[in-house]
């Protein structure tokens, strides 16, 4: 049924779309930027698994205008580190129940919030920026961040932000959106557009961020930041395709391992018991 309902949501904004780029690409890009930044997962009635009944409840306003909710678990260490996890687009935080007790059974101080128009944040679109101010406002409100654990999406947003987030010490990265102009490319693929607005669509996209596509990208981040990072992967990734890592790995960057999987894809990765053992045991490392 979900799969049915995709294609006919694919089979209408492509005749939508690729008709008003006959008349104005402009406007043909501009509603195709809209579609773009907007996640289309269910947002009501999600379970909430157990760990998250013993969880503080935080929030706070985005630029003063976006709610956004999310959890603390306190460690009953004494200056705890505290570790953030941010999920993907379309997803949200009870997805990764598992980490939150296997870190906090480590001693550390989790937080996890549902990114805006996700889970059980407001607003109706998301970008990597807006991600990225989020984790932004997380670290100034919440205290100092020892690390960032990220899947997808998530990943772009927080190699964004940890560039300016100096003292942040670790990075997992999972799956990472890895080069934005890629992920431009899926979406144009995906929804079946004509190319011939694809010039506009990443015109109005630069506009909006003030930013060149390129600067979306966790390779470019990664060149700037000086926190030890472990980046997670998977070869038959098709969301985040697995080719879009190897321009880093032969950037040789010293700080960076990479764990290389094979036919997981791209969220059963996170969800691995060997992949999650090694992520805490990455946390935990000197």
């Amino acid at each position: 049924m979900r799969n049915l309902k995709q294609r006919i949501a694919i089979r209408y904004y492509k005749t939508k779309l690729n008709a008003i780029a006959m008349v104005s690409p402009r406007l043909a890009a501009e509603k195709a930027l809209d579609l773009f930044s907007t996640p289309f997962g269910k947002r009501n009635k999600l379970s909430v698994p157990p760990v998250f009944h013993h969880a503080e409840k935080l929030s706070f306003e985005l630029n003063n205008k976006i709610p956004v909710n999310g959890w603390r678990w306190e460690s009953d260490k004494t200056n705890a580190k505290k570790i953030l996890i941010a999920h993907g687009f379309n997803s949200y935080s009870y997805k990764f129940e598992k980490y939150v007790s296997l870190l906090k059974n480590e001693g550390f101080e989790v937080l996890a919030f549902d990114a805006p128009a996700h889970g059980m944040s407001g607003g109706k679109r998301i970008n990597a920026l807006i991600y990225r101010d989020m984790i932004l406002e997380i670290e100034k409100k919440y205290g100092r961040l020892f690390g960032i654990m990220a899947h997808s999406m998530g990943g772009l947003a927080a190699a964004l932000a940890i560039e300016k987030i100096e003292t942040l010490q670790k990075l997992v990265l999972i799956a990472p959106a890895t080069e934005t102009n890629r992920a431009v490319d899926n979406f144009f693929s995906l929804m079946q557009l004509n190319n011939s607005f694809k010039k506009e669509f990443e015109e109005v996209l630069i506009e909006l961020a003030g930013k060149p596509i390129s600067y979306f990208s966790v390779s470019r981040a990664l060149q700037n930041i000086t926190a030890n990072t472990l980046w997670l992967h998977d070869t038959d990734d098709l969301i985040c395709p697995f080719k879009d890592v190897l321009p880093v790995q032969n950037l040789n960057l010293p700080r960076i391992q990479f764990y290389i999987t094979n036919g997981l894809g791209h969220s059963r990765i996170y969800k691995e018991n060997k992949v999650a053992k090694s992520i805490v045991s990455f946390f935990l490392s000197v």
